[in-house]
């Protein structure tokens, strides 16, 4: 199995962005799993753009989307992306498209393929918080993941894809007050852990993974 896993550069002023800094430190290879890694631009179009070429030339199993999500304090994966871009703050670009659709022959919305709870699972096997999420918000991150499941639906392609949110990690938080983060290598190894589940979990579990709000 190969798979191709994401994650942005630095937005919003901050030097670093925790997705990326976790995603670098991802084995090269997990069990029988290869794993390619990929930064992208915290742009709107330009991010999807450079995602489908890197899917044309390795030809991935499974690509998952990393990104910062400061504010939560587990890992989070998505459920849904929505065709939508609303921009709280502009891209890395100076792009802030408001209630703009994201593809105009695109459904509303698409839902993950991937396990999602048997990943939640594993990585709350190895004592680091994570949960379902049923919001990617509005901003590139929900872009990436809506357009790669656009990708992979109107190419009927073979292909597992969804997103991962992470939390600030501790330089992030110095001036921020009750904040919560995480270490980059406790994301770094749950990252690996939601990977490890596409090897063992064809079809994902049923398990309670809903929220009240």
């Amino acid at each position: 199995m190969k798979v191709l896993i994401t994650g942005f550069d630095p937005f919003g002023g901050e030097s670093i962005n925790p997705a990326w800094e976790a995603v670098k430190g991802i084995k090269g290879n997990i069990g029988e799993i290869e794993v390619s890694k990929l930064q992208i631009p915290t742009v709107f179009k330009k991010s999807s753009e450079l995602l489908f070429k890197e899917i044309e030339k390795i030809n991935p199993d499974v690509v998952i989307c990393v990104g910062q999500a400061g504010g939560r304090y587990d890992i989070s994966i998505e459920r849904i992306g929505i065709n939508i871009d609303d921009g709280r703050i502009a891209d890395n670009e100076g792009n802030q498209p408001i209630d703009t659709e994201i593809y105009e022959d695109g459904e509303n919305a698409y839902f993950t393929n991937l396990p999602i709870k048997a990943m939640v699972e594993e990585i709350k096997g190895a004592k680091i918080p994570a949960s379902v999420s049923n919001t990617a918000g509005t901003f590139v991150c929900n872009h990436i993941m809506y357009s790669l499941l656009y990708y992979i639906n109107k190419n009927n392609l073979n292909i597992k894809g969804g997103f991962i949110h992470v939390p600030f990690i501790p330089e992030q938080v110095v001036e921020k007050k009750n904040m919560p983060y995480m270490e980059i290598s406790t994301i770094t190894k749950g990252l690996e852990k939601a990977i490890e589940a596409l090897s063992k979990y064809e079809k994902d579990i049923k398990v309670t993974g809903g929220k009240e709000f």
